[in-house]
């Protein structure tokens, strides 16, 4: 019998062993950043999803080398900002996280559910994809909290760029760059200095062959935007990084520019597409409401039927909106004026109240309906067009400078970054 247990006890250790075996052959540390570690399923993870996303879009892709090494450089700048998020408390709720990606669901026209089952499809794992999303917002509001306190804009510089705007009459022009950077290491030589400024060309040569720019960039770029082929959007001249402003002036669509030189390489731009910015006519509207707060006392019911009970007042004329919003309103800072607010931007309310009011004609009275704050009804006292041609230009000129001056920090901060931290790639 003792013998029996020996043998049994064996045979399960022996099952274990094998488990943890497979397990350790299944994931490795692919690499190590500070404290923490990146595991080769993490980069798998990343390298499938870009793959299925380039065969959806008919995208060739490079080797898997370099691919690989693209999702690497990727997933140490996310985890030492994941590691500082950690440090300053800043999460993302299983809420915030659920309305993003509806929001992504939203933008191809299907559901949460059609995501999911999308996913499932192409071999991922949903879960696996939602911490990743997770993990790709707080790594973009950590960079975001950080950067912006080190940029600063004066009023003197928002005129001044108005005033060369006006000057060089381009103010609608917006282009579509893509960027590739070929870096140079700190204490580089200047023989590979020169390597670096060889391979920079020999990109430029490739792409002026007709090589795809997004393979090129996936390939070849040390940029940010690398894995997303380089691709940094719609800007103004005067968003785009100094160097590359004064690079571009005088190309038109498709062209290439570089290779530049900066601290941080070579850079090579294309200027993908060019477009007009479209002003649009601000609407403004002046609205009154009431609001009742669900509580302990007053429950959810109670506060949307005492609020059915104005309206059905209101309508047959035996009650004034502004009394009862004087007398029932808690929200303070409209309360004390018969719940009535002056001219405003509705893109400023929270959802539910901006949709509420644009439905509304002139003189009309909502129904209740509920918000974050509680449960409100609303009158459309008026809607007007208004001109905010210079507010939108002043408003534009700062976001131009602003947009600059953070494209070039966040760089120099993740480089930072990497410079602070304890990096070993032991995948290679």
């Amino acid at each position: 019998m003792k013998l029996k247990r020996l043998m049994t006890a064996g045979v399960a250790l022996l099952a274990f062993c094998q488990s943890a075996y497979s397990l350790t052959t299944l994931d490795s540390v692919a690499v190590k950043v500070n404290d923490g570690v990146i595991l080769t399923s993490e980069v798998d993870a990343l390298v499938n999803r870009v793959t299925n996303r380039s065969k959806e879009s008919g995208q060739e892709l490079p080797s898997e080398t370099a691919l690989r090494r693209q999702a690497i450089d990727k997933l140490i700048d996310q985890t030492l900002l994941l590691q500082m998020a950690e440090r300053i408390g800043l999460r993302i709720s299983d809420a915030q996280l659920d309305q993003t990606l509806t929001q992504m669901a939203g933008e191809q026209g299907a559901t949460l559910d059609d995501m999911r089952r999308s996913l499932e499809a192409s071999g991922d794992n949903f879960q696996t994809y939602r911490e990743e999303i997770r993990n790709e917002m707080i790594a973009s509001r950590t960079m975001r909290a950080s950067v912006e306190r080190r940029v600063y804009v004066s009023l003197q510089e928002v005129q001044n760029l108005l005033r060369i705007l006006e000057q060089q009459g381009q103010t609608n022009e917006e282009y579509n760059v893509g960027h590739i950077l070929i870096e140079i290491p700190e204490g580089s030589t200047a023989e590979e200095i020169k390597a670096q400024k060889d391979r920079a060309e020999a990109v430029i040569r490739l792409l002026n062959e007709g090589r795809e720019f997004r393979q090129i960039a996936i390939a070849s770029s040390g940029g940010a935007k690398a894995l997303e082929g380089g691709q940094l959007g719609w800007m103004n001249i005067n968003e785009m990084p100094t160097l590359f402003a004064e690079a571009v002036k005088g190309h038109k669509k498709g062209d290439i520019v570089g290779p530049l030189r900066s601290g941080a390489g070579f850079h090579i731009v294309k200027l993908q597409d060019v477009r007009g910015v479209e002003v649009v006519e601000a609407v403004e509207l002046k609205v009154r409401h009431i609001l009742v707060k669900p509580s302990i006392i007053v429950s959810e019911e109670k506060a949307r039927s005492m609020l059915a009970g104005f309206v059905t007042d209101l309508k047959a004329g035996t009650a004034d909106f502004g009394e009862l919003a004087k007398e029932h309103s808690e929200d303070p800072g409209s309360a004390l004026n018969g719940g009535a607010y002056d001219w405003t931007d509705p893109n400023s309310w929270v959802g539910e109240f901006k949709e509420t009011a644009l439905g509304l004609e002139k003189g009309q009275i909502s129904e209740p309906f509920r918000t974050q704050y509680g449960w409100h009804i609303m009158e459309l006292m008026d809607r007007r067009i208004s001109d905010k041609t210079e507010l939108v230009k002043q408003n534009r000129a700062h976001q131009m400078i602003f947009n600059r001056r953070f494209k070039e920090e966040s760089f120099t901060f993740q480089r930072e970054l990497r410079e602070q931290a304890y990096i070993e790639v032991i995948e290679e």
